[in-house]
């Protein structure tokens, strides 16, 4: 009935705003979620909604549903190699400011709204399963029930609570118990701060005079892993990553502090340091290899 589909049309739109922020948050990709605002009003223009009672609950649920789809269909989501020849080109997008136009993502909206979920946060989520991510964002973030997410998982509602348990205690990680890690955690944070401003003496400061930096043969690329040796060198690599640094944050790798890189809220690159008793950086390892980077347990840091 055309007087349903135009309330229903109205109805999205006055939706869109917090159907694109499920969507993003549950993708990680501002490209991804426009692709799936598109792909569920097509859904929801198709379907019969006679019999929706709540229009906004069940738009969520469409919106999910596709996003569910797209994350199973990640089966290569760590087996795509690093394209710094394809790093800040943008991505063309099925959906703009109304229903069916197409636009191009614009990379400082997309930067935007990772600040404001959290870079940290969504490395994270990326490294949990499909149902787990959807069971945490849509109940944490969004406070959709978990009946209604169960039957979107097709498990039982006690089943879905677990899977949200269990992607919250990665998110918020777990206490460590290194007594040094406050310090890490500030040298880090440090390290990050600096690279992004492009503070070359700075970082000198951070680290240990005979600092190595070793890097995967997927982090240039080259044909063999590299290896660095001194202050200067270690920093003037630092300062070539410049723009990965703004898609970085703070995690905890295999239990210690270090620093992950996500590209379109897809995990791409782990550092992971060492520590002289001063709290100076002496070793900094860059893993970027897709079987490297499955092996490493990545948290949220308490």
């Amino acid at each position: 009935m055309p007087g349903r589909t135009d309330d229903m049309a109205r109805r999205f739109e006055r939706d869109r705003t917090r159907l694109r922020a499920v969507a993003y948050r549950i993708l990680g990709s501002l490209s991804e979620a426009d692709d799936a605002l598109q792909e569920a009003w097509l859904r929801a223009d198709r379907a019969d909604t006679s019999e929706v009672a709540h229009p906004s609950a069940w738009l969520t649920t469409v919106v999910a549903r596709v996003c569910l789809n797209l994350l199973r269909a990640r089966d290569t989501r760590r087996e795509e190699p690093l394209d710094d020849g394809d790093r800040g080109r943008p991505a063309v997008t099925g959906t703009a400011t109304a229903i069916g136009t197409a636009t191009v993502a614009d990379p400082a909206e997309e930067a935007q709204l990772a600040d404001e979920v959290g870079i940290a946060l969504l490395i994270v989520l990326d490294t949990l399963g499909p149902a787990e991510r959807l069971a945490f964002v849509l109940h944490d973030m969004f406070d959709v029930p978990f009946d209604d997410i169960a039957a979107m998982l097709d498990k039982t509602p006690a089943a879905t609570c677990r899977l949200a348990s269990r992607a919250r205690r990665r998110v918020r990680g777990v206490p460590a118990p290194d007594a040094d890690l406050p310090r890490r955690r500030r040298a880090v944070d440090a390290y990050l701060a600096v690279t992004r401003g492009g503070d070359f003496d700075a970082l000198v400061a951070l680290l240990h005079p005979d600092v190595v930096l070793h890097a995967d043969a997927a982090v240039v690329p080259t044909p063999e892993p590299v290896a660095v040796s001194g202050v200067e060198p270690v920093v003037r690599g630092a300062m070539a990553s410049m723009a990965r640094a703004r898609s970085t944050g703070a995690v905890l790798v295999d239990g210690r502090v270090g620093l992950a890189m996500a590209e379109n809220g897809r995990l791409r690159v782990v550092l992971r340091f060492d520590f002289a008793a001063d709290g100076r950086i002496t070793g900094i390892d860059v893993v970027a290899e897709p079987a490297r980077l499955n092996e490493l347990d990545i948290t949220g840091i308490r």
